[in-house]
């Protein structure tokens, strides 16, 4: 990235280090809907700023090493569950416009789930947090600053999300708190010079917060010590009508994009801007996520998974990008951020062979992705907005979910 926009980043990311509030903890959530009425939620917000994130055990690594499960709440019964297990948002139980909290992510009741072979062959990367470099880049090959780098190219002939062992397969230091805008858990990742690849010893802190004004703000961090690439995300897939099993071609989801990068049948972008107009790609007004899916170009299987432009650079602070509406439950998720883009991801790919919380299978078009980020293979575009992180830089970004309700 630009010095000057390295500069704008360093201050709306000073701005989004002031996390705050608090809420009252509450145990492990069900997939199962639970009824909350005004009252029950009145008796749940007898929370003082002392109020701590909850833990307990989520499973066990194959070396025996104990993984713990948080949980945080907030005064109108939210609750997100996230494991330092990938950074993983577990669970996150939000009200529909009657009142009745349910779980609008997809993933797995225990630990167990996310180490079972066919999870780490499907590779979803449910709910994680992604890195060195999320996203793809073309056939594992970058050069920067003249030497050239070879990275694993786990998505042939390309390199998905990080490589082999990205960021998602690590345990990170987990620290739950609060702040004045509500429950918090850091998590923090030392990645090695060297590791996937990558230059530079890259030092990662990522802050899960559960506002008291229903929101799930994620705040990145990372310094470096020599020059690398960097792009972080959270990949959770996200399904709005909770434990239904239904999919979610009938989520109306509008982007605040006019632009995205076309790709090739590896799913590399060509290098262009293309405007959206005209395109099964324009969502600038509220559309059925299966309205027009059929007709989207690229890779088989067939759906969306490319990236709109939301900026030609980092923005000084988080914008709307995106929302999506369930009509049935009346849930609204509106996403805010100050990247650049926003990989846009129907989840193309699930085969019907995972079988997540509550027992339900997750078939194509189970949920969908609004990854915020920067461009895919960016180090290989110099006309995309710079993924380079230099010693000395702070890279900061915030990203918040926030959902309410319709009738």
């Amino acid at each position: 990235m630009t010095s000057s926009s390295r500069a704008s980043l360093v201050a709306s990311g000073l701005a989004g280090l002031l996390l705050t509030a608090a809420c009252q903890p509450a145990g492990k959530p069900t997939t199962a809907e639970t009824s909350t009425t005004p009252a029950a939620a009145s008796d749940s917000t007898q929370a003082t700023s002392a109020t701590m994130p909850t833990s307990s055990v989520f499973g066990k690594l194959a070396d025996g090493t104990e993984v713990p499960l948080y949980t945080l709440t907030n005064a109108h019964g939210l609750k997100a569950t996230i494991t330092p297990y990938g950074g993983t948002l577990t669970s996150l139980l939000v009200p529909d416009k009657a009142g009745k909290l349910g779980d609008v992510v997809l993933g797995f009741d225990e630990l167990a789930g996310y180490l079972a072979p066919v999870y780490k062959q499907e590779g979803p990367y449910f709910g994680a947090l992604i890195g060195r470099y999320g996203n793809r880049i073309a056939r594992g090959k970058f050069t920067l600053d003249g030497q050239p780098y070879s990275i694993p190219a786990n998505n042939a002939p390309n390199t998905l999300h990080g490589g082999k062992e990205g960021f998602d397969k690590k345990l990170w230091t987990a620290e739950p708190g609060t702040s004045a805008a509500g429950q918090t858990l850091t998590l923090t990742y030392l990645s090695k010079d060297g590791e996937e690849g990558y230059p530079g010893t890259l030092t990662v802190k990522v802050v899960y917060t559960l506002t008291q004004d229903d929101a799930l703000r994620l705040d990145y961090t990372a310094t470096t010590d020599k020059p690398t690439v960097l792009n972080l995300t959270n990949h959770s897939y996200f399904n709005l009508n909770a434990a239904s099993g239904k999919g979610i071609l009938d989520h109306e989801l509008t982007l605040n994009a006019d632009r995205f990068t076309p790709v090739d049948n590896t799913l590399i972008p060509t290098g262009v801007l293309q405007q959206v107009q005209g395109t099964p790609m324009d969502f600038r007004q509220p559309h059925r996520i299966g309205e027009r899916i059929k007709q989207v170009p690229g890779a088989a299987p067939g759906g969306y998974d490319h990236n709109w432009v939301l900026a030609d650079k980092q923005r000084s602070r988080p914008e709307k990008a995106a929302t999506v509406y369930e009509p049935t439950t009346g849930r609204v998720m509106d996403v805010y951020t100050d990247q650049p883009g926003v990989q846009f991801y129907s989840s193309n790919f699930l085969k019907g062979n995972l079988q997540g919380k509550g027992g339900i299978t997750y078939n194509q078009y189970a949920g969908f992705c609004l990854e915020t980020q920067h461009f895919p293979d960016s180090p290989n575009r110099p006309n995309f907005p710079s993924t380079t992180l230099r010693p000395g830089e702070t890279f900061r970004s915030t990203t918040e979910y926030r959902f309410s309700t319709r009738q």
